[in-house]
Order: structure tokens, then C-alpha cells, then sequence
């Protein structure tokens, strides 16, 4: 890697630290290539990304950010996953941890709270942006349907009591 370069991955590294919400940082030492595209397409489809960055330039670029505590869990080879929900890239990499051993994750930042391994666990178990906003969605509309049928009920009693009627004179 020449000069610019490195300047230019230093660039988007930082870009990536000020503008997403969660970083998880784990070691991927021992995990085959195609391993490794596994969970970056695992990532992909949660809506996360995975990258592998040079230390050096990964702490370069965490100066001035709000997850800059993590430069202390980039020694060794290390991988950085990170995502704009704030729990799929938790979400993707405790799954991934689950399945193979040699994936451990180190820890990571959600802004400018510095998370450990069992924190960054624990925000995995939460439901994530679309599944809390289906929820709300949900109890928004319950409302709206019970009184659809509340409204609906008194007229539907008051018919089958005109019915009872009718088929009391007609006997």
C-alpha cells in the first residue's frame, strides 16, 4: 500500500466510525477464506458490513470519533463489523461466534459507550429496528380494529334481536 493509499483507507475508515451506530470488534485468526465470505454475506443480508483493516490505520482513523475507545482491542488480526441498526452487526457477529469457535469477539462501541464481549452479546438479543417498528405498527392498529368492532357489534345485536322477533311472529 503506497501513501495515498493509506490515506484514502484511513479516510473511509473514519467515515465509518463517525456514521454508524455500532462497531464490533473480534478476532478472526484461524477462520478459512470461505469462512470469512460466509459472514460477509451473512452481514450483508442483515444489513451490515465486515472489514478487514490494518490496525495501525484502523486506530488512526478511530482519533476524533466517538467509538474511539476500541483502539485498545486492535492488536493481532482483527476484524471490524458495523452497521447503522444498532444491533445488526451485534447480531450478526454473536451468531457467527456461536458457530465457530475460532471467532471471538473482543468487544466493541455503541456511540460512545465502549462495550465488552458479553455487552455486545446482550445487544444481539435485542429486536432489531424493523422488528420494533412492526411492533409499534401492530399496537397502533389494535386500537383502531377493536373499535371497528366495538362500532360494528351494537348494530349486529340490535339485527339479531329484530330477527328473534320476526321469527317469533312468523311461529
Amino acid at each position: 500500500m503506497d501513501r495515498a493509499e493509506k490515506k484514502e483507507a484511513v479516510a473511509t475508515l473514519h467515515d465509518v466510525f463517525d456514521k454508524t451506530s455500532v462497531v464490533v470488534v473480534a478476532k478472526y485468526s484461524g477462520l478459512t477464506v470461505a469462512q470469512l465470505q460466509n459472514l460477509r454475506k451473512q452481514a450483508r443480508a442483515a444489513g451490515a458490513s465486515v472489514q478487514v483493516a490494518k490496525n495501525r490505520l484502523a486506530k488512526i482513523a478511530l482519533e476524533g470519533t466517538s467509538v474511539a475507545a476500541i483502539g485498545s482491542l486492535l492488536k493481532g488480526p482483527t476484524l471490524i463489523a458495523y452497521s447503522d441498526d444498532p444491533v445488526a452487526a451485534a447480531k450478526v457477529a454473536s451468531g457467527f461466534a456461536k458457530d465457530h469457535d475460532k471467532f471471538v469477539i473482543l468487544g466493541g462501541a455503541m456511540g460512545a459507550t465502549v462495550l465488552n464481549p458479553e455487552g455486545v452479546k446482550s445487544l444481539a438479543t435485542m429486536p432489531s429496528l424493523d422488528e420494533l417498528r412492526a411492533k409499534l405498527v401492530g399496537l397502533i392498529q389494535a386500537p383502531a380494529t377493536k373499535l371497528a368492532q366495538l362500532s360494528t357489534a351494537p348494530a349486529a345485536k340490535l339485527a339479531r334481536v329484530f330477527g328473534a322477533y320476526a321469527n317469533k311472529d312468523a311461529a
